[in-house]
Parts: structure tokens; sequence; C-alpha cells
């Protein structure tokens, strides 16, 4: 009589993790050395992806929309006026640093900065 909630993933008698299946029909508990026919399942996935547009937005598409987000004290090198408001991504991997982008307030132009 099983111990344990019955899951394929652990031992029914001592509650280890079974090891992933290999090539035999068995597969044993490390720790209590019990054997256990392998069941047979299907996984299933779907991957979905969201359209182009979406994920993309040009600058046209800004126009005269308000811009949101913090302003700092940085000069804007097109129009040479103070105040641009900026965002982070993370556009590399994970151990790189985040890729700012700052937008002025006064022409909209934008520039970006690598950390």
């Amino acid at each position: 009589m099983s111990v344990f909630c019955v899951d394929a993933n652990f031992c029914p008698d001592c509650g280890n993790v079974l090891p992933l299946p290999g090539a035999s029909d068995t597969v044993r508990c490390a720790r209590c050395s019990s054997s256990f026919p392998i069941a047979a399942r299907e996984i299933h996935s779907t991957v979905v992806f969201n359209p182009a547009e979406q994920s993309t937005l040009a600058l046209e598409d800004v126009g005269d929309a308000e811009l949101k987000g913090p302003v700092i004290d940085r000069r804007c090198s097109s129009c040479n006026k103070e105040g641009m408001i900026y965002h982070t991504r993370q556009m590399r991997s994970a151990d790189e640093g985040q890729t700012v982008f700052f937008t002025c307030i006064h022409c909209r132009y934008q520039e970006k900065e690598d950390s």
C-alpha cells in the first residue's frame, strides 16, 4: 500500500523523485530500490506568437500621442533643450546591461544608450 500520493514523478513507497525513464520499461527508485513500470504519457504544447504589428510601434503611430514616463535633466542632441523622457528594455542577454531609450519632450527626437 502506498504511503504517498501516486504521481508518476514520485516513488509511491518513499516519496523520492524518480529518475527520468531510460531505454527499459521500468524506473528504479534510487532511494528504496523499488521498481515501477513506465506509464505512457503524451505532452501537448501550443506556441502562440503575437502579430508583428502589435509588437512593434512605429514612430508615425505615436504622432501626437502624449509622452509618458519620468522626465530627466538631459540635453537633447537635436534641439539642445533640457528634458527627456526615458524607458529601459532588456535587448540583449540577461547578463548584460539594459538599453535606455530617451525621447525629447520638445522635438520627440529619440536616442538610445547601452549600459
